[in-house]
């Protein structure tokens, strides 16, 4: 910044940051005095930039008027939509000076260093566990309030994180934006897609710490778990026989049913259970 440039701006006593206007340079200040005087008539929480409630209130009405042409993911706020637009160029602009690991996303960076340092500057007033990110502690703090202020504007159902509306109103338009690139399966969210792809890979990431057997999916290890300590937990209600697997009592029934859905292609004949 030139010296005759210099004299004309605001200076942040406390970050150094400075600042062409003033206004903007006051709008800044009330970062650092805690003053959040712009409240949203919704969901009551408060900011302190008129922008950033006029952004904010986007989320509770669902406009995300910023749509990426590359994937066409949508943003509320046109600062996530840029950060965004990062990970498709490859971009890592923001670099960690303790470890050199880079990241796309400014916020990004600060949880990253915050785990390095083990800091967690937001603390719940309600039961004091405290967090590294200010919209951790907001959304944890609905645990205690039980606020829902995401609501679903097809059946009225509420939510209290955004991500988890997003996820019901798939229901409603049926979208399934993850796609497998291997068979060209959809699924309606992001972990559906990552279990799917273990079929393909033949990756077994979950152990059994007692005998060693590994599975693709965490509930088949909770399943063959209950093989060591016995637990069966599902019941027929007509024999009493018990089983550790919902599916295995599924199968069971019907014999009690006289359902023989399972049909040999050569002979013809039928069987309930496909082991027989």
């Amino acid at each position: 910044m030139s010296e005759e440039l210099r004299k004309s701006s605001y200076d942040c006593d406390i970050c150094k940051e400075s600042f062409l206007e003033e206004s903007k340079f006051s709008q800044h200040k009330q970062i650092h005095e805690g003053e959040a005087p712009y409240q949203c008539d919704i969901c009551c929480k408060s900011f302190s930039r008129r922008g950033s409630l006029a952004t904010h209130k986007q989320l509770h009405i669902g406009k995300k008027p910023y749509q990426c042409d590359i994937c066409a993911k949508s943003f509320a706020d046109g600062s996530n939509f840029i950060r965004h637009k990062h990970i498709h160029m490859g971009e890592k602009p923001y670099h960690c000076t303790i470890c050199g690991k880079s990241f796309s996303n400014d916020s990004h960076l600060t949880r990253h260093i915050r785990i390095d340092t083990g800091e967690r500057p937001y603390p719940c007033d309600i039961c004091g566990e405290s967090f590294s990110v200010g919209s951790s502690l907001t959304r944890h703090k609905r645990i205690h309030t039980g606020e829902k202020p995401y609501h679903c504007d097809i059946c009225g159902e509420s939510f209290s994180v955004g991500s988890s509306l997003t996820r019901h109103k798939r229901i409603h338009t049926g979208e399934k934006p993850f796609s497998c690139d291997v068979c060209g399966k959809s699924f309606t969210e992001k972990s559906g897609l990552t279990k799917h792809k273990l079929i393909h890979t033949g990756e077994k990431p979950y152990p059994c710490d007692i005998c060693g057997e590994s599975f693709s999916r965490s509930y088949s290890l909770d399943i063959h778990k209950q093989i060591h300590t016995g637990d069966k937990k599902y019941h027929c209600d007509t024999c009493g026989k018990s089983f550790s697997a919902g599916s295995r009592l599924t199968t069971h029934k019907l014999i009690h049913l006289g359902e023989k859905p399972y049909h040999c292609d050569i002979c013809g004949k039928s069987f309930s259970q496909t082991g027989n």
